[in-house]
């Protein structure tokens, strides 16, 4: 019988790349979706999909059977970019949908991501929805910067610790849930093997790199100023300003054994990935 074909959305991002290329890895055919032109790239079909206008949707779950879904960063109403395939994906009748949810996000489900997670729980299709901690990658991509011109991390995250997890452990624990029945319909909070602090991360960077990299705690004015003139739209800088006073709180510190259960084996730990990816502050 032939594989059924898994929908993922967000192959460009560090989670969505990943988990197209562990699934072809598996020889499982995989389609994934594009804001560019349509396209097909190493046996993998590219669609096109806008997910603000919906332009697309439609069609890239034409004949498909799973599907991970998730809200781009950038957009703060999460709810208005999920719901869409939700809806979508019921109609379509697919037998599993894998959501990439938040952190945290039981604790209030009025959020625009609360409400996308209790939309697909009682849509009635077969689900996951996976609840990762801080990614690892931030480090390499949106703190990147600074550590590179200046050798810095200014972040408004005082001495919180955080168990901070790889992409790539996201990634694997969806793979195995789109692969499997034996997890569905439960949600997991995702996180690293350790919490540390940013200036333990900072640490592990100088001696990953060999260069002096420190944290510096600066105050939440800073850091929203500073993603505005980034030109970060002024809704998800709230967004993340308000979801950075949460991990300075301290309620990023949770460690789970949720990726062990999943994968049966430990998460990367943060030493192993600054060594791994020490070209990116350099």
């Amino acid at each position: 019988m032939k594989d059924a074909t898994i929908l993922v959305f967000g192959a460009s991002g560090s989670v969505g790349g990943e988990l197209v290329r562990l699934l072809r890895e598996r020889k499982l055919p995989v389609r994934a979706t594009t804001g560019k032109q349509a396209h097909e790239k190493d046996g993998v079909e590219y669609r096109h999909v806008n997910l603000v206008t919906g332009e697309g949707v439609s069609e890239a779950f034409a004949g498909v059977d799973k599907a991970f879904i998730l809200s781009p960063a950038g957009y703060a109403d999460q709810h208005a970019v999920l719901s869409p395939l939700i809806r979508e994906a019921r109609r379509r009748k697919l037998s599993k949908v894998v959501q990439l949810s938040a952190f945290g996000v039981e604790a209030n489900e009025t959020t625009p991501m609360g409400r996308a997670e209790l939309e697909l729980s009682r849509s009635g299709l077969a689900y996951n929805a996976l609840r990762p901690n801080w990614f690892m990658q931030n480090f390499q991509t949106f703190w990147a910067h600074g550590i590179r011109e200046r050798g810095k991390i200014s972040l408004p995250a005082g001495d919180a610790k955080v168990s901070f997890i790889d992409t790539r452990d996201i990634a694997a624990v969806a793979a195995k849930l789109l692969t499997t029945t034996e997890f569905d319909n439960r949600a997991f909070t995702l996180t690293g093997p350790e919490a540390i602090d940013h200036a333990r991360a900072a640490e592990l960077i100088s001696e990953a790199t060999g260069r002096k990299v420190s944290y510096e705690d600066i105050r939440p004015e800073e850091f929203r100023s500073g993603l505005l003139a980034a030109g970060v739209p002024a809704d998800y800088t709230e967004f993340l300003v308000t979801i950075m006073g949460y991990l300075k709180a301290g309620y990023s510190a949770v460690v789970t054994e949720e990726v062990n259960r999943i994968l049966g084996r430990a998460p990367a730990s943060f030493a192993a990935y600054a060594r791994e990816h020490r070209k990116a502050w350099l």
